[in-house]
């Protein structure tokens, strides 16, 4: 996988009312200003890791060797960091979704719902 992490910007991108910010010199991808996904400082590609909201699937994502709860917090309100290295792309979009219709309206989650039928 050349560069994971902009495969998966670009698919959380084409999510219903995604946009790109970049706070703390991080980048992230928001739905109604709140973040379902963290890609990570462009600074530290060395890490090659994201950061997701997850329910279904957290004890999954922690199994993965590398994958820890996320710091400052977050992991106990389930985000989970997660390295893209070793893990499938159609893994880690199932992942970045799932994240997206946790944090995201409803009416938006069913406009996804509604592109897949």
């Amino acid at each position: 996988m050349a560069n994971p992490r902009a495969k998966l910007a670009e698919y959380a991108l084409s999510l219903p009312a995604a946009q790109e910010d970049f706070p703390w010199g991080e980048r992230v991808v928001k739905v109604r200003g709140k973040v379902f996904v963290f890609l990570g400082a462009d600074a530290a590609v060395s890490e090659h890791t994201i950061t997701v909201k997850l329910d279904e699937a957290h004890e999954h994502a922690l199994s993965i060797e590398g994958a820890r709860p996320t710091a400052y917090g977050l992991g106990k309100a389930g985000w989970v960091t997660v390295p893209v290295t070793g893990v499938g792309l159609r893994v880690l979009r199932d992942w970045v979704e799932e994240s997206y219709r946790i944090v995201a309206p409803k009416r938006l989650v069913a406009e996804l719902d509604a592109r897949s039928a």
